[in-house]
């Protein structure tokens, strides 16, 4: 006999249905649990979590056996006549915790993430009414707060704050859409409730205002400006914000017909997606409504064994709790640079205690100010991945850091963020990222005490200490029970002398305590008086004690070949790394090296931040690099370092062809049977692993160039290009190919510099540095005609030609793919053939030679055709369609257009297809269907405003155009 069907519901009051009967869910902590798992949605939920949830800081010694009851008593609510200790197939062990198997048609929270992403698509698409419509359902499925009816220190845990900003984000954005449709009625319930939940979100109370005043409410959406206005001063001792006042602006303008238009622009303005001129939309005009960029929420995962530190913590909030609530910079550091003190912990703690009161977003990075391996993140790479995340195109992210930190400023300027900036090295490091104005709070990790900080900036300083006896007795019991604790205070306050107070090393301990529960403490205690490390770089100049004892201990407890696996993971030269790349080092198959890592998580010598993605902490690194230095003979260390590289070039290689088959790349030598590259399957894979790995492969290159890998360094510097081209990533482009040209250099090989040449030239292009990239480009032509080298012409050839388009030159612009489309025959060379056939077309069409165009890119798409090249199958048929549109043959230009515009939502590429929807609508206006012209150039400027592209205001104007000449009629 089969399951009986069970259905859940936590979107309001916690309740569970089995065969359309409602279930009786027993004592307020079996509701409690439920909750908790419901909330994680059919995720596993830590014995650690668990215990937090339910009792807070202060877990009875019994906590682990009474949630083990717990389960057992949810197990036979759920499957009635299940035998007394049995398993079940609802609730089930994972991960050393629970996990209650869900899914969008048992649970309401699933159902409604659903339909959530269903309208955030139909948004995406320009579907406005749609997309209200999905939000709607969407919302009705909150039947009130999350949980209702669990006690409030139970949801008081992160897990269900998180799932209230979830559902007030929801309300945002379906109040965008509705505006957008003009349906504000249909979303004022939800945006009610929402602003009485949460009365000092001014994005949330803009969108009601808004949204009043589009219902035909001015009165009410007046009154409620005022309300919040006074609320604001009231509480925080702070003004209306921009998006308050602008739509206190558009009430009294009384034009509730621009709302959404208006709100859309502030939305983007304030992310750094558009800019903030006026917009001379009037009344009635079909300028869409433009979804805004998600608030960033960049903060890694609170600990949920997170203990102590409640002095500091109370200094730290000190300053938000007063009548206002300034923009400070905190810095939070340790005695004498210490590591393993607990810096980030804290900080990651504290941002998540105060993350509410900074609703427009949390901004983190990582500076990596001492890493073993010296890769200290430039200021630059930091700025430059922040303003990626609010929105702002590689095209619009000004040369130099400090346009760029001044462009980041400005972005910040009168809004509400919170900014992490973890393990900084200096002052100069972190000036860079500071933002400029009030309104922000600035938490700044690092070893060193940053005095300039405090005296130039007015910083605040806190310096966090060892735990003492107290709070590291705490900190195990918090981990290991507190019968255990009790039972052996000696050996507890052994251990606690041993670590030297170090929550890192601490935590090593636990877990091996943890993970052999079997074991007294005095034997724990007992082993760590006996091992010896050699951390000597980091041990406390006021103890005897050696922290580096502490994970040679732990690194005892686990099989030789995961230790040795440990010691070369610290030759990985970025900040974190997969399990293939950990096979390549090891020179072992990935299977048994997915097991080896995960011994070494197990006790907590390595953190799998992410699925199937690792790193160290930079003491652990530190240790490992020390290890491997003196254990690890110079040729295992360069054998292990050859075998990622090879590693990182081979996928990379693979990945490049498949985002390019065009490419003409150099001949690569085989890898080493251990450095098997990753397999990947279509353009879709290639980008994915491209996209993970950036970071790391940056690191590499660097790395490479460091050690006397020259030719390395080259040939995955120039096996990146496609990646970096398709994703706009023209900065870090062209910082590889800087490295790559200067390793070229150093070969002395024409041919290697000739490449290295024409690399460089074409990322300073799309950034505009065209006096540096057209010079470059000749003097690589030069080379490669010296050379004989008549494919290198003939790729050299087509980006002079991109270099004369952007320069207007049409003409020269075909010359030069004229010139290239004859040695690539020559050569024989199919793929890359194709691509400049194509691009010959479109300079023919361009020209006005529309029959030539047709020829060329027919001949081109048969080619594509055959060689599964998706993207270069998109623009051919765009290119098609434009020499259509411009014969008058409309209906075959509307089928080409659509063709493009399936490839290009397929592969996820925004801007070509921005183009071509814009082609699109013109082609519908020609033939008089001025609905799907409107609708075309609607959805093209939703992709052209979030990317930020100046084409965004062809189009508006269009969209102008049509409404005046609608209005004049």
């Amino acid at each position: 006999m089969g399951l009986e069907p069970v259905r859940f519901s936590v979107l309001g009051h916690v309740r569970a249905w089995r065969a359309g009967t409602e279930l009786d869910l027993g004592r307020p902590q079996e509701r409690a649990l439920l909750a908790l798992l419901l909330v994680r949605a059919d995720q596993p939920v830590g014995m650690g979590e668990i215990v937090s949830a339910l009792w807070g800081h202060r877990p009875p010694h019994s906590a682990v056996n009474v949630v083990h009851r717990l389960v057992g008593a949810l197990r036979r609510l759920l499957e009635p006549g299940l035998p007394a200790r049995a398993t079940g197939r609802w609730l089930v062990r994972d991960a050393g915790g629970y996990r209650l198997l869900t899914d969008s048609g048992s649970l309401d929270l699933l159902r409604f993430r659903e339909l959530r992403d269903q309208a955030r698509q139909a948004a995406a698409e320009g579907a406005a009414a749609r997309s209200a419509e999905l939000f709607a359902e969407a919302l009705s499925l909150w039947q009130g707060p999350v949980a209702t009816g669990i006690g409030a220190e139970v949801r008081a845990h992160a897990a269900f704050g998180l799932l209230s900003h979830e559902y007030v984000t929801a309300v945002r954005e379906a109040a965008d859409a509705a505006l957008l449709a003009g349906l504000p009625g249909t979303v004022l319930p939800a945006l009610r409730r929402a602003a009485a939940e949460h009365p000092l979100d001014e994005p949330l109370l803009s969108r009601l205002i808004l949204a009043l005043a589009a219902d035909t409410r001015r009165a009410e959406a007046l009154s409620t400006y005022r309300e919040a206005c006074a609320r604001l001063a009231g509480e925080l001792g702070i003004d209306a914000g921009p998006q308050l006042r602008e739509a206190h602006r558009t009430v009294l303008l009384n034009d509730p017909g621009t709302a959404a238009t208006d709100l859309s622009r502030t939305d983007l303005a304030e992310t750094g997606a558009v800019t903030s001129e006026a917009d001379e939309t009037g009344p009635g005009s079909a300028d869409p409504r433009t979804p805004p960029v998600p608030a960033p929420a960049q903060l890694p995962h609170d600990l949920p064994t997170f203990t102590g530190r409640e002095p500091e913590l109370d200094e730290a909030l000190g300053p938000l709790t007063g009548e206002r609530a300034p923009a400070e910079t905190v810095v939070i550091s340790a005695i004498g640079g210490m590591a393993g003190i607990g810096k980030t912990t804290l900080a990651v703690h504290w941002a998540h205690q105060v993350a509410d009161r900074f609703p427009d977003g949390q901004l983190y990075v990582n500076l990596r100010g001492f890493d073993p391996s010296g890769a200290v993140m430039n200021p630059a790479e930091a700025v430059r991945g922040f303003l990626d995340t609010l929105g702002v195109p590689p095209e619009r992210v000004p040369h130099g850091v400090d346009a760029q930190a001044a462009l980041y400023r400005s972005l910040l300027a009168g809004r509400r963020f919170l900014v992490l900036l973890d393990n900084a090295r200096d002052t100069d490091q972190v000036k860079p990222l500071l933002p400029g104005t009030p309104g922000c709070l600035t938490i700044v990790t690092s070893r060193n005490q940053l005095s300039g900080l405090v005296a130039a900036h007015g910083a605040r300083s806190l310096t966090l200490r060892p735990f003492d006896a107290d709070q590291a007795r705490a900190f195990l019991a918090r981990r290991l029970g507190a019968a255990r604790i009790d039972a052996e205070p000696w050996a507890v306050a052994e251990i606690t002398a041993l670590c030297a107070g170090l929550p890192l090393a601490l935590a090593c301990v636990a877990a091996r305590a943890a993970t052999h529960p079997d074991f007294t403490l005095s034997a724990i205690a007992a082993e760590l008086r006996a091992a010896h490390g050699s951390l000597e770089a980091f041990a406390r100049p006021d103890t005897s004690a050696d922290v580096g004892a502490v994970f040679s201990w732990s690194l005892a407890a686990v099989s030789a070949p995961a230790a040795r696996l440990f010691r070369l993971l610290a030759l990985h030269p970025g900040p974190d790394l997969s399990v293939p790349a950990a096979a390549a080092l090891a020179g072992r198959p990935v299977r048994e090296t997915r097991r080896l890592l995960s011994e070494l998580t197990g006790v907590h010598l390595l953190d799998e931040h992410a699925p199937g993605r690792y790193a160290f902490h930079d003491l652990l690194r530190a240790h490992a690099t020390e290890l491997v230095r003196t254990q690890d003979s110079e040729e295992d260390r360069g054998a292990a370092v050859r075998r990622l590289f090879e590693h990182c070039l081979h996928t990379a290689r693979a990945a490049g062809l498949l985002l390019a088959p065009h490419e003409d790349p150099m001949p690569l030598e085989p890898p080493a049977p251990e450095s098997v590259p990753e397999p990947l399957a279509d353009d879709t894979a290639a980008l994915a692993w491209l996209t993970a790995e950036h970071a790391g492969l940056l690191a590499v290159v660097d790395a490479a160039a460091g050690s006397g890998h020259d030719r390395l360094a080259c040939l995955l510097a120039w096996s990146l290009e496609p990646f970096f081209d398709r994703r706009g990533a023209w900065h870090d482009w062209a910082v590889v190919e800087q490295t790559a040209l200067d390793a070229a250099e150093r070969l002395g090989d024409p041919a290697m510099k000739a490449r290295g040449l024409r690399a460089l030239a074409r990322a300073e292009g799309r950034l505009g540095l065209h006096d540096r990239s057209r010079p470059r480009l000749e003097r690589a032509l030069e080379l490669f005609t010296r050379l004989g080298d008549a494919v290198g012409r003939a790729d050299t050839h087509r980006s002079l030609g991109w270099e004369s388009e952007q320069r207007g030159d049409l003409p020269g612009a075909l010359r030069h793919n004229q010139l290239a489309l004859e040695l690539f025959r020559s050569a024989g060379l199919r793929a890359a053939q194709a691509s400049v056939l194509n691009s010959a077309g479109w300079y023919h069409a361009l020209l006005g030679e529309h029959r030539q165009a047709l020829s060329h890119c027919f001949e081109a798409l048969t080619m594509l055709q055959d060689l599964g090249d998706r993207y270069g199958q998109a623009g051919t048929w765009d290119s098609i369609a434009y020499a259509y549109q411009h014969l008058g043959r409309h209906p075959h230009a509307l089928l080409g257009y659509r063709n493009a515009l399936s490839l290009y939502r397929e592969l996820g590429v925004p801007y070509p297809g921005a183009e071509t929807l814009t082609r699109l609508g013109d082609t519908h206006l020609a033939m008089g269907n001025h609905t799907s012209a409107r609708d075309s150039w609607r959805a093209a400027l939703v992709l052209l405003t979030a990317l930020g592209h100046p084409d965004a205001e062809q189009v508006r104007a269009r969209l102008r155009e049509r409404a005046e000449r609608r209005g004049s009629a």
